[in-house]
Parts: structure tokens; sequence; C-alpha cells
């Protein structure tokens, strides 16, 4: 039994500080420093501006127990000024920077995949069940002592798993999957369960939107199997700045956010930190607006599987509404929705579709029928046309004729209904055997762009991610926005869940203390340089922690690998090491010259 409803999980309530996080507390957001967390007084200016910005948590890399000693001073310099936020220290590789900073911060958080394990070595190795079984003990034999400093302290702690970082032990057993992700969790969620230790947060993160989204779900269900209820904090790592960030994150965190899956979240931006807080807290208050929307609760007995077809999802772009007839070379839609409009110039070899009743039965044009058409639909023999309907006006009638004629167009409309009755819908056609393919319809009333790509991506997310849908109609009741701009949304929110590629990839980390060069500055330049070779995927990675590993589906990295050096990546193979960062971009050109253009 599916149900189509906004309804939070009801999650334990830990406890950070002054800001509890999970239960009936709301989503929180949160953010990153990028200053050396040595650099006492930069990072708390910093982080001023974080909380300003309206981040509740802040987190700090301590590599090593130097780091962690010194988040004290940071702490304090916060306190003194009037700053009671929690603090969070990340740790990777180090459990005596765990075990320091456990006395000082807030929250700890470690990574399972190198909390022991070294770093991942892409090995493939055999453990026999002694083996494995002595590993888990090595793990409890580090792990129990942490969890105890902290229980003195009252210090939380999150147990952040990255797809990038898997110990060799999980990819043993499971191999680079969602099963390894969430038993390389679940392998430290037992350990804390067995003394006793719940102010426990996790995370489960990867760059790619649908591994993460499906990773996070089989967490949940698998916690629900184990009699676990633990919080969870969300985010997609590495998805890069600007649009892409944005639209990548919205999709992957606002697909889960809409289930009721996530009580903090974290969108990782190749930006300042500060400027992650805004796109967060848009996320989590659009979300949360559901709950008060008055909406029905949806529930479908599914008899069968639902699969669809795969196919590369249309996009339909609106230009009702203006003269205007820029469409970017790079990002042209398959259709052009014209309505009535009459003054729009019509090129030639573009598909448009008009309203019926303006319908020339040009070449490339194509009727768009709706309820009060539904007489002419039925005796209309054209090969290829669009019917656009309502949730609320889709009925057992509509449902009969659709499967009688299979070369009519979906297009479910937004029109009255919430993302939740759309869904409901779909799965009832499917239910009911239509073949007819479906194009999602959302329509926004928004000024801004970031909010139009947030709320679209987010709405839009899950029906791409699950394959529900055939193509993508957005459409905004304001005159704002350009057409190419929202156009762009809606190739954006594919590419984002992997459905259609029409640009070149970028995964990009938002740094942190770790990084030793200018990302911001280094990713605007390999776009520059790369951005007409599409479908190539590209890693700008700060450094070693997840360099590798969330990269190990791209096609060429770019990692950090010390002060003023950086290694360059073909696949998983480390083809360059320790080249003076001034001369890595132009070696990366010339590394993807050599092996791709040519």
């Amino acid at each position: 039994m599916l149900a189509f409803q906004y309804k939070r999980r009801k999650s334990s309530e830990v406890f950070i500080g002054n800001t509890p996080l999970g239960g009936d507390n709301p989503v929180r957001v949160q953010s990153m420093t990028n200053t050396s967390t040595m650099n006492t007084e930069a990072s708390i200016a910093q982080c001023i501006r974080i909380i300003k910005a309206g981040g509740e948590y802040i987190r700090l890399t301590a590599q090593g127990v130097r780091e962690a000693e010194n988040l004290r001073n940071i702490k304090e310099g916060l306190r003194k000024q009037g700053y009671q936020t929690p603090l969070v220290a990340d740790i990777h590789f180090n459990p005596n920077a765990a075990y320091t900073a456990a006395g000082i911060v807030e929250k700890v958080r470690i990574n399972p995949g190198n909390f022991i394990d070294s770093a991942k070595k892409f090995q493939k190795q055999e453990y026999s069940e002694e083996e494995y079984r002595r590993e888990i003990e090595k793990i409890r034999a580090r792990f129990v002592p942490f969890l105890e400093i902290c229980k003195t302290h009252q210090t939380a702690i999150r147990i952040g798993v990255n797809h990038g970082s898997l110990s060799d032990r999980i990819m043993s057993r499971y191999g680079d999957t969602p099963e390894g992700m969430v038993e390389s969790c679940l392998e430290f969620l037992r350990i804390c369960v067995e003394v006793d230790f719940r102010n426990v947060v996790i995370s489960i993160k990867a760059s790619n939107t649908y591994v993460m989204v499906t990773t996070v779900r089989l967490l949940v269900a698998r916690m629900d199997e184990e009699g676990m209820n633990f919080p969870l904090h969300l985010g997609v790592t590495e998805a890069g700045d600007g649009e892409d960030g944005r639209i990548k994150s919205a999709a992957g965190i606002g697909t889960l956010l809409l289930e009721g899956i996530g009580d903090t979240i974290r969108v990782s931006l190749s930006e300042d930190p500060e400027a992650e807080i805004p796109v967060a807290k848009a996320l989590a208050d659009y979300v949360t607006s559901y709950e008060q929307s008055g909406q029905k609760e949806y529930h479908f007995d599914l008899s069968r599987s639902i699969n669809r077809n795969g196919n590369i999802p249309t996009v339909i772009a609106d230009y009702s509404h203006t003269i205007d007839g820029t469409v970017s070379p790079d990002l042209i839609p398959d259709f052009i929705y014209l309505g009535k409009n009459a003054g729009f110039p019509k090129q030639e070899n573009r598909k448009i579709i008009t309203d019926y009743e303006v319908f020339s039965y040009g070449e490339n044009e194509f009727p768009l029928f709706t309820a009060k058409d539904k007489t002419a639909w039925q005796k209309s023999e054209l090969p290829l046309q669009f019917l656009l309907l309502k949730c609320s006006e889709l009925n057992d009638d509509w449902i009969k004729h659709l499967i009688q004629k299979p070369q009519t167009v979906l297009i479910l409309s937004s029109a009255g209904s919430n993302v939740f009755e759309q869904k409901a819908f779909v799965y009832q056609l499917m239910r009911e055997g239509t073949e007819n393919p479906i194009i999602l319809q959302r329509t926004y009333r928004e000024a801004n762009l970031e909010l139009f790509q947030i709320k679209s991506a987010t709405d839009c997310g899950a029906f791409f991610l699950d394959n529900l849908v055939d193509g993508i109609f957005l459409q905004n009741e304001t005159d704002s926005i350009p057409p190419v701009d929202i156009n762009a949304c809606s190739f954006g929110i594919l590419q984002a869940t992997g459905r259609r590629i029409s640009k070149t990839e970028y995964i990009s980390c938002p740094s942190c203390g770790r990084t030793l060069f200018d990302l911001q500055t280094t990713l605007k330049k390999i776009k520059a340089a790369t951005s007409h070779l599409k479908g190539l995927k590209i890693g700008v990675m700060g450094c070693i922690v997840n360099g590798p590993g969330e990269m190990a589906d791209a096609d060429y990295g770019y990692v950090g690998a010390g002060a003023g050096r950086v290694s360059l990546y073909k696949g998983k193979e480390c083809v360059k090491k320790n080249i003076p960062e001034e001369n890595a971009v132009e070696e990366l050109l010339r590394l993807i010259e050599e092996t791709v253009i040519r």
C-alpha cells in the first residue's frame, strides 16, 4: 500500500548543545567552514557569517589532534561574542582527533569508511567470516571508548557514510552499492545500540542523486526492521555551484524531504559556505509548506510492479506569453508550447504545440486538447497529439479512452493539485494499463529564478529518479523569469536525476579546511575550458578523503594532493601525481585532449 501525502517520519530526538534535532523539532539547516581550523580568527569570522545567514549548526574539519584542540579557541571566541550555535568536528582517518574533539564541541562527525580503516585503495580482497568478525571487533575496540567520552561530555555524534569512502572490507562483501553503504552505517549503529548510546545522527551521501535517494530509502527501511529511528542528515555531496548545484541538491534532498525523511540538511555548494544557508532554508520551508496545504491522502494498492519504458524524457518549453524566440542552442526543447500566441516567430523544423482551437495542422505543429475538447480529441486521428488534464478530471471514462488512443501524450496538469496527487494518478494510470507517454506539468508563480529552480526540482525529482514519467513541462505565471531560463531548469532537472545528459557534468566539492587551493576559482576555470564537452563528467575535489571514490563514475578528476599540489585521475586511476597547482588545470585539459577529443 502506497500513501501519497506529506507526513514527517518520526525520529528520535538528539541533543546538540542548545539546538535539539529530530523528534518534533523543525528541519535544521547547516553549513561547513572552508577556512583552516588552525586560523582561529578567520574561522570565527566565517562561523559568524554562517550564523547570521541562519545556520543552526557549523561543522569544521579536524585533520588531527592539533586542529581538534584549536576548536576550543574557536568555540570560546564565538561564545565571548554571544554566539551559542553548536559546533561540529569533522573527522577522517584519526580516532584520536575524534576523542579530543568530543570533549570540546557539541557534536563529532565520524566516517565509518575511514574511522578505523585506511584510505580506500580499490583493492578486491576476500574476507572469511572469521576475518570479517575480527574487523568488526577492531571497530568496537576504538569506537566504544569514543562513545564513552561522548557520554561523559553529552556530545552527540554523526555517523556520516560517504559513497566515495567505503572501506575495502565493505567493498569486498557488498561492492560499491547502496547495500554496502547501508551496512557500513549499520555496523556502527548496532554498536551504539548495544552500549545504549542514542545521541546519534546519521547521514548517507553520494554525488549521484539516484544513489543518494535509493540508499537513504534503503537505510530507513533497514532501520525500521531493526527497531531504530535515528534522525537523518541529508545532503548531495559535491553538488557543484550555481544553477547545477541548486537543482541537483533540491532534486535529491527535496525528494526525500517530501517523503517525510530528513531532520537536518546541508546543501553542498562550491561557493562561500554562507551562500548554502538561504538555499537550504528555502528548500526546507517549501517542503514543510505542504504540511499546511490541506492535502488529501491518496492510497493505491499496486497489484504489479511499476516500470516505465526508460526513453529519454521529452522537454516542452512554454513560449506562450512572449514574442522573444530566443532558445539556447545547447538546450533546444523537443517542443515549444505557444498556446494562442500568434506573435511568436516560427522557425523551420521547430516542433510546436498550440491550443486545439488555433491549431493549423502544419507539418511540425501539434494540437493540445483539454477536457472541454473531448469530442474533438476522440475524433482526431493524428499520429501525435497532446491532452492536458487536471488530476481532478481523470476518471474511468478518460482512462478507457486513453487506452484506446495510445498515440495521445498525456500532460498531467498541476492546476489545483500538489505533487502527491499527481504521483498518485501516475500510479493509477500505470495500474490501469495505459501506455500513453506522461508529461509532468508544474506551474509556479515566482519572480526569483533561484526559488523557481529549488521548487521545481524538489517537486519533479522523484518522478524522474523513479522513472515514473516521460517528460517535463514547466510554466511560470509571471514574466519575471525568461522562458530560456525555465527551459534550462527543465534540462537541469533531467541532468540532475540522470535521465537526460545535455551538458558537461561537474562533481565538485564545496571545499573545507582540508582544501589547499582556491576551489571556486579553479572550478570556474575548468568549466570555461570544458563546458562544450557534452556528457563528460569531471570531478574537482579539494582533497583525497572522498575524491577518488566520489569520482568513481567520473571520466576525469582534479584532486588536491597537498599544499600547492594536485593529482589528476582518469576514472579511478591516478595518472599524474603532485602537479604544481599553477600548471594543474592546463595539464587536465591536455589529458582530456589526448584521450577524448582526438
